[in-house]
Parts: C-alpha cells; sequence; structure tokens
C-alpha cells in the first residue's frame, strides 16, 4: 500500500489530522499534522479513528473501499490540486467523489463526508506524503511487476 495510514488519526471534536506518536497509561501522545505541530494526549474520552480504518461506502459487492485506496485514486486522478475551487458547492464535491469512486453510495456518503475526503487527503499529501508506487505511469512495463513483488512482502 503506498500510503501508511496506520499511525494517522483524526480527533472528534478537534480540526485537522494527527499522527500517533506513543501509547501513554492514560492515552495517546499525538502531534498535529500542521506548519506548527502541537503536541496533545488523546484519553479515552476522545474518539479518535485511525484512517488506516476508514473506509468509503460503495454499491458494489464489495461495499467499501479503504480510504487509502480512494487516497490513491485521487492521487493518480488530481495529483496535487484538487478540481475544487475556493468555496466548493455540494455539486461540486458530489462530482468529484463520482469522478474518484463512480460507485460511491450517495445515500450513504455525505457532503460533508466528502469535504473531510478533500481537506484529509490535502493535509495527507502535505505531511505524509506520497510514495512512488502511487504512481504507475511512471514506471515502464518492465519494473511494474518487480514493484509489485516487493508491495506484497511489505
Amino acid at each position: 500500500m503506498p500510503i501508511d495510514l496506520r499511525q494517522i488519526a483524526a480527533v472528534s471534536g478537534q480540526s485537522g489530522l494527527y499522527r500517533v506518536i506513543k501509547p501513554t497509561r492514560t492515552g495517546v501522545i499525538m502531534e498535529s499534522l500542521e506548519e506548527n505541530p502541537k503536541t496533545m494526549v488523546a484519553q479515552a474520552r476522545h474518539r479518535m479513528s485511525l484512517l488506516d480504518e476508514i473506509s468509503i461506502y460503495t454499491t458494489d459487492e464489495e461495499g467499501t473501499v479503504p480510504l487509502a485506496e480512494v487516497f490513491d485514486r485521487v492521487h493518480e486522478k488530481y495529483g496535487d490540486s484538487l478540481p475544487l475551487g475556493e468555496k466548493p458547492s455540494n455539486e461540486d464535491y458530489k462530482e468529484f467523489m463520482a469522478n474518484v469512486l463512480p460507485n460511491y453510495d450517495d445515500d450513504r456518503v455525505y457532503v460533508s463526508d466528502m469535504k473531510k475526503l478533500a481537506t484529509w487527503y490535502t493535509i495527507v499529501k502535505k505531511y505524509v506524503g506520497f510514495t512512488e508506487a502511487a504512481e504507475p505511469e511512471a514506471q515502464s512495463e518492465s519494473e511494474a511487476p518487480a514493484k509489485e513483488s516487493k508491495k506484497k512482502k511489505a
């Protein structure tokens, strides 16, 4: 998997994303992903969601697609600049979502979820980054199988 979201979390009631630093007796030490990172201790009363455990609902038999895979699709399609203006409308978000994940479940994926997806993608892109494996067009066909076997071992 090109992006490792196992150490990146969203904390309810807090804006932005956080990198999990280490556990403590009473919670988890986290550092915000921003220009001037702040450290906080997330305790049991904080609802924390690791991005690695988040999926987007779809209408196919799978039922969901992991957030990391959706990020990869966004990265492949748009790279650094998302097709959303400064103040995108709900329709802009829906069009963005349909372009990235055509089979998303529009009954269970709300515009607020799409906004989070766009915001989180921007933060992850800036502070965590993507590996070259997320850009298959940069590989020649002869290199692709070798890189595939390396990914499976990881």
